[in-house]
C-alpha cells in the first residue's frame, strides 16, 4: 500500500487586511485588494464583460480599471464557470468566474475570481477566504499592507 506523501505546509504568511498582489497571468500587478475571510468568493472589478468562442473555448472579455488615473486594461482568457453569488447587498447575482494565478510576495497559486462592476466599491478586488484556504495564510485584521508591492 502506498503511503500519501504530505507536501510541507509553507511558513506562515502573515497579511493585513489590505494588500497588494499580483494577477500575472491576467497582467495586473500591484492590485489593492480587500482581504474579506467573510467573504467566500474573490471578485474583480470589471467592465465592458462580454463573452464570445474561440476555437471551441467559451471567452470572457473584459475592462480592468485598477485606478482612477490609469487606462482600462482590455483582458481576454477562458470562462472557468457562472456562478450565482451574492452581491454585498446579500442579493444572490449571475456571475462569470475565471481561473487565474494570484501572486502574493513569492508565492503563487491558482484561485477563482468572479467578475463583477465594483465601481462603487473601496477596492478593485476582494479576495474570499476560499483563496486563502489551504496556503498557510492569516489575516492581520488591525494592520494593512504588510507585504511588499510588486516592482512594475
Amino acid at each position: 500500500m502506498d503511503a500519501k506523501v504530505k507536501k510541507p505546509k509553507p511558513d506562515l504568511l502573515v497579511i493585513g487586511w489590505i494588500e497588494h498582489l499580483a494577477l500575472p497571468d491576467l497582467g495586473l500587478m500591484n492590485v489593492r485588494a480587500k482581504i474579506d475571510t467573510g467573504a467566500r468568493t474573490s471578485a474583480l472589478h470589471a467592465t465592458d464583460i462580454e463573452t464570445f468562442m474561440q476555437d471551441d473555448v467559451e471567452m470572457v472579455r473584459f475592462a480592468a480599471q485598477l485606478d482612477e488615473g490609469q487606462a482600462p486594461v482590455v483582458i481576454e482568457t477562458p470562462v472557468y464557470d457562472r456562478r450565482e453569488i451574492k452581491n454585498t447587498s446579500g442579493i444572490p447575482e449571475m456571475r462569470i468566474v475565471i481561473r487565474t494565478k494570484l501572486q502574493l510576495t513569492d508565492r503563487k497559486w491558482s484561485i477563482t475570481v468572479s467578475l463583477s462592476d465594483r465601481s462603487n466599491m473601496r477596492f478593485p478586488m476582494i479576495v474570499g477566504r476560499t483563496a486563502l484556504k489551504k496556503h498557510n495564510i492569516a489575516v492581520h485584521t488591525r494592520s494593512a499592507n504588510l507585504t511588499a508591492k510588486f516592482s512594475e
